[in-house]
C-alpha cells in the first residue's frame, strides 16, 4: 500500500477524527467491509494468510494483505513469521483486539435479527 502523505486530506482528517472521541477512533480503525470480519475469523485461533483468504469469500489478495498490514500496524494484529522454507506466516489477535469479541458477537446478534426482519423467510 501507498503510504499516505501527512499533508493529504485523508491523514488530516483521520487525526482530526481521532481528538473528537472514543467512537470516531474506533470507526476509523475498524471500519470498511473487511477489517471486522478478519479479526472476526480469527476469533481463538491462528490463521494463514491463504486460510484467511479461503474464508472470505470474494477478497482478493492485495486487499487482505492491505487490511492486514493495517491491523497489524493499529496493534490488532500480530504477526509471527516462522523461519521456515517457504515462509509461514500467522495472524492472531492482540489482546486489545480481543476485547472487541463481545462487541462483534453482539453485531452478530444484531444482524441475525436485523436480516429476518428486512427479509422475511
Amino acid at each position: 500500500m501507498a503510504k499516505r502523505k501527512m499533508t493529504s486530506t485523508n491523514s488530516i482528517n483521520r487525526e482530526k477524527l481521532n481528538d473528537l472521541c472514543g467512537m470516531e477512533y474506533a470507526i476509523d480503525l475498524l471500519g470498511g467491509r473487511w477489517k471486522l470480519l478478519i479479526l472476526y475469523k480469527l476469533e481463538n485461533r491462528a490463521l494463514r494468510f491463504i486460510e484467511l483468504k479461503k474464508i472470505l469469500p470474494g477478497i482478493t489478495d492485495r486487499m487482505l494483505t492491505l487490511q492486514l498490514r493495517e491491523l497489524e500496524k493499529d496493534g490488532l494484529l500480530h504477526r509471527t513469521v516462522y523461519p521456515e522454507v517457504p515462509p509461514r506466516v500467522e495472524y492472531r489477535l492482540t489482546d486489545s483486539a480481543e476485547k472487541l469479541i463481545p462487541v462483534w458477537k453482539a453485531l452478530e446478534r444484531w444482524g441475525d435479527a436485523h436480516r429476518e426482519v428486512q427479509l422475511p423467510g
